[in-house]
């Protein structure tokens, strides 16, 4: 408990904060593992990864580029501070959207304690963040259980919290398709005590749809695993979840939305701290996943091909391509952010460009 009160001191201060901070490369001796010469026009041997924000947070996730104009802001979750922050490319940070994943006045019973390397702390706010085609904010709202759209006048509404009158487990990442179709991934991490809390009302974990105002259920624990991350490959034919923290599954998807032949792209193992989380895709159609060691760059039939290796023992959780060029590879692990140029643009989510 003693431990538990002390990670909750600084979540608390996090919420009200402004800063400013200037990118500083990281002293790691090595940042890339080159696996195949496949990598080699993705990644530059020089590549350099920057730390934006060091050693901060309590467990950030989601990381989204905004395009504004002729530049841009990255906006990512902190679970644990119930916040969304705003990074400028001017080194700015600020809270974007307090409250973000948790609306609700007691939290006793909500979302899940984890250790991130320093601190246990209860990740109850946002998870995943996404645009719409409209660039309209989405929000895998963890502690409310909920997908919410932020609409531009600054309202939340509710798009789906529920499946067939069952209330969801914690809605963790997401994606939306171009017609507006958004595909989500949902597992107990909104609830305290996990699968056996007594407030848990799916019997399983899913891989959603919501289209024309409807839920849909696309699969029950793909590969038998807790699903995760979830994209689009380039011209969407393909959806890509990850499950059970080690392997990455792949769908057709159909005219009408729906998935079908789920089988392993592939399957991810290794000795360094990390796993299956945050997916995005680059116009080539590699895959950059969260595994173990950073970020695994998998070639479009499923080779792994090289990894990003983020500093120190912390879980990595998520990643998004960003910057006016869409070369810019930002990186959450649970306390810090990063960034490292890329040389094959990736896909942005919101309104085609």
């Amino acid at each position: 408990m003693k431990r538990l009160l002390l990670a909750l001191l600084p979540v608390s201060c996090l919420a009200i904060g402004l800063s400013t901070t200037s990118p500083q490369t990281t002293t790691s001796a090595k940042v890339i593992s080159r696996l195949d010469p496949l990598l080699d026009p993705i990644l530059s041997v020089d590549a350099k990864l920057e730390v934006l924000k060091d050693d901060y947070f309590g467990s950030a996730e989601g990381p989204l580029w905004v395009s504004s104009g002729a530049d841009g802001y990255l906006l990512f979750s902190d679970l644990a501070a119930n916040s969304i922050y705003k990074w400028t490319p001017d080194g700015t940070l600020s809270v974007f959207l307090e409250k973000a994943g948790f609306t609700g006045t007691d939290a006793s019973r909500v979302g899940r304690q984890r250790y991130n390397g320093r601190l246990t702390v209860i990740v109850l706010g946002s998870n995943g963040l996404t645009l719409d085609p409209q660039g309209r904010l989405l929000i895998a709202a963890n502690g409310d259980r909920s997908i919410v759209r932020l609409e531009k006048s600054g309202a939340r509404v509710t798009l789906a919290d529920r499946y067939q009158g069952k209330r969801f487990s914690g809605p963790n990442d997401l994606v939306a398709k171009s017609n507006g179709s958004i595909y989500f991934t949902d597992y107990y991490s909104g609830l305290r005590d996990g699968d056996s809390d007594p407030a848990r009302e799916l019997p399983y974990h899913g891989v959603f749809l919501i289209k024309d105002s409807q839920v849909l259920l696309l699969d029950k624990d793909p590969q038998g695993g807790l699903p995760n991350g979830i994209t689009f490959s380039p011209d969407e034919r393909h959806l890509y979840v990850n499950s059970g923290n080690r392997f990455i599954v792949r769908y057709d998807v159909q005219s009408d939305d729906t998935i079908t032949n789920g089988t392993v792209f592939i399957k991810m193992s290794g000795d360094a701290p990390g796993a299956a989380d945050g997916m995005k895709v680059d116009t080539r159609g590699n895959v950059f996943c969260t595994g173990p060691g950073g970020v695994w760059i998998i070639s479009s039939d499923g080779k792994h091909i090289g990894t990003i290796l983020v500093p120190e023992s912390r879980t990595t959780t998520n990643l998004a391509f960003g910057d006016a060029d869409r070369k810019s590879l930002y990186i959450t692990n649970r306390r810090s952010v990063f960034r490292i140029r890329v040389n094959t643009p990736g896909i942005l989510p919101g309104p085609r460009q």
